[in-house]
């Protein structure tokens, strides 16, 4: 059972999370960084669905509560928790390929459907005009296919891929790129997040978190820690007006 997974994940990365800084009273933010693959896009779940019926046709044993360890983590850290699992009859590199073969035949036309309030929340800050960034551990090129066909790709100032840094989430390397590419000092950045990897991340540059868990519930410590933990991105546009405030007209 998938969330009875969730609490082996969270037993098995506590260690390797960045220590967190204290939580940001303040509630005003210039900037708005997204991850993608399971916050604006419902890509996560296809994702590992696809690894799961690839090693199970292949007799190798992938289970959720083992694949759940590389969501939200590049492709390097990813192979580093799954290759071992892969003999070499079957390598990993195969298996790689074999799963995208599989996502191409069933979403490289129309891509992935985009998640509940993405839409509304990325209209509303463009019209507020607050700048917004994306750091997800997909690679550039990838991040703007998916992004562009899903209707998102316009709404952003910066992407920043996985592909970029040396050191992927938790590491708080891709989102100080991105802050530095969006321009705005990260302590006035909140980003959204819907992994742990990501949160810890983010709140390790230095930026406050939205976390929207997708496939993994919220660990006690990132409910601590982030600024609010919300079940999908409609739930966060009421509270947006609060976040990024509309600016004082002249003469007020």
């Amino acid at each position: 059972d998938l969330r009875d997974c969730q609490f082996v994940f969270h037993d098995a990365v506590q260690d390797i999370l960045p220590v967190i800084p204290p939580l940001s009273t303040s509630p005003m933010f210039k900037a708005a960084i997204f991850d993608m693959d399971g916050l604006l896009i419902d890509s996560e779940r296809p994702i590992m669905e696809a690894w799961l019926e690839t090693a199970a046709r292949n007799g190798i044993t992938l289970d959720q509560a083992t694949y759940l360890q590389v969501v939200g983590r590049n492709a390097a850290d990813s192979r580093k928790v799954l290759d071992g699992l892969f003999p070499a009859a079957f390598p990993y590199e195969v298996a790689r390929e074999q799963v995208q073969r599989l996502l191409d035949e069933r979403h490289a036309a129309e891509g992935y459907p985009a998640k509940p309030g993405a839409l509304a929340l990325l209209t509303f800050l463009h019209q507020r005009g607050i700048p917004c960034g994306v750091a997800s551990s997909t690679r550039v090129a990838e991040i703007r296919r998916r992004l562009e066909l899903a209707g998102f790709l316009g709404f952003f100032r910066s992407i920043s891929g996985g592909d970029e840094v040396v050191r992927g989430k938790p590491d708080p390397e891709l989102f100080l790129l991105a802050g530095i590419r969006i321009g705005i000092d990260p302590a006035q950045c909140l980003v959204f997040e819907d992994s742990e990897f990501g949160a810890a991340g983010a709140l390790a540059a230095g930026m406050s978190v939205v976390l929207v868990p997708d496939l993994k519930a919220a660990s006690a410590r990132m409910q601590s820690s982030c600024k609010a933990i919300l079940p999908s991105l409609e739930a966060a546009l009421p509270r947006s007006e609060d976040w990024f405030p509309a600016p004082l007209q002249a003469g007020v």
